[in-house]
């Protein structure tokens, strides 16, 4: 459950009810255009809003991208964290799904960009496509596991739009996972991309940066806080957000050092810390709704 510091009341009348629906409404024409102006290029240009979700590879990101849009992503075998991926989140009364990709800076050949963006989502009905779709991403990239002189990262951009009558109004970017040492299937090259990408989203000042660590792991072998003081000193729009809290022993140093994090004394950050334990392998089928109870 991701715990938030506010809570949302129920409306108590047909007023309330009808100028909720209109905000949500001008929201959403506003985030549409700011994905129109996305998509032409324009974020080259003049930064626009985003939230982005980094932290260290197996830190859980994908258990907050999942809390927050209640959309299950891959978690096996890194799928999910060789490129940027751009979800985009709206309520709309039915359910659909679009992806497309967006080349990288590195893509100089315009055959190769052609063929990216010709990366449709006609076979894909439904979010629970998603490990497919990624997967046939990933290949579309380029990206293989076998080849030894492959990054196994890309700049490429994957976008993913999904709709339904239970969708935030929300655009998120979910970045690759950061990693510190290489092995046969990350080199050192790979490791340098990552980073390159991690500080390219989060330099820009209209970037929430949603820093995820793991109570798994020493704090200070996460470099996630600070790659993002370097970029936002003060930590003005850095957004904690600590995973696996059950992990620690009772009582333990690694469980008092996360305490005094969740707290916002260890590493004080203007928009505070969350935690969030979401499903263990044994729980991995049950509902949302019954998670977040």
């Amino acid at each position: 459950m991701l715990e938030e510091p506010w809570n949302i009341l129920a409306m108590s009348s047909p007023l309330d009810e009808q100028a909720m629906s209109q905000l949500q409404s001008q929201q959403s024409e506003l985030l549409d255009k700011i994905d129109e102006l996305r998509a032409i290029g324009v974020g080259g240009l003049v930064e626009l809003p985003q939230i982005i979700v980094c932290g260290n590879q197996s830190s859980g990101k994908s258990s907050v991208l999942e809390a927050i849009s209640r959309v299950r992503f891959p978690s096996k075998n890194n799928i999910c964290t060789r490129f940027a991926t751009e979800i985009v989140l709206r309520r709309n009364p039915s359910d659909r799904i679009k992806v497309s990709i967006e080349p990288g800076d590195s893509r100089k050949d315009e055959q190769e960009q052609q063929k990216l963006r010709a990366f449709t989502s006609e076979s894909f009905s439904s979010s629970g496509d998603l490990p497919t779709l990624i997967e046939n991403a990933k290949e579309c990239m380029g990206l293989s596991s076998t080849d030894p002189s492959s990054t196994g990262f890309s700049d490429d951009v994957l976008k993913v739009e999904i709709s339904g009558p239970d969708k935030p109004e929300l655009t998120l970017v979910d970045l690759p996972g950061l990693y510190y040492s290489s092995s046969n299937e990350q080199n050192e090259q790979g490791m340098e991309i990552v980073q390159r990408l991690t500080e390219k989203y989060m330099k820009s000042s209209r970037s929430i940066i949603l820093a995820v660590i793991s109570a798994r792991a020493d704090y200070y072998i996460q470099k996630v806080l600070n790659i993002a003081q370097s970029f936002d000193p003060k930590y003005e729009r850095v957004l904690g957000i600590v995973t696996q809290p059950d992990i620690p022993e009772a009582g333990s140093d690694e469980q008092e050092t996360y305490v005094q994090f969740i707290k916002n004394e260890k590493v004080k950050l203007q928009l505070g810390w969350h935690v969030l334990r979401n499903r263990s392998f044994e729980t991995r089928s049950i509902s949302d709704d019954a998670r977040d109870a």
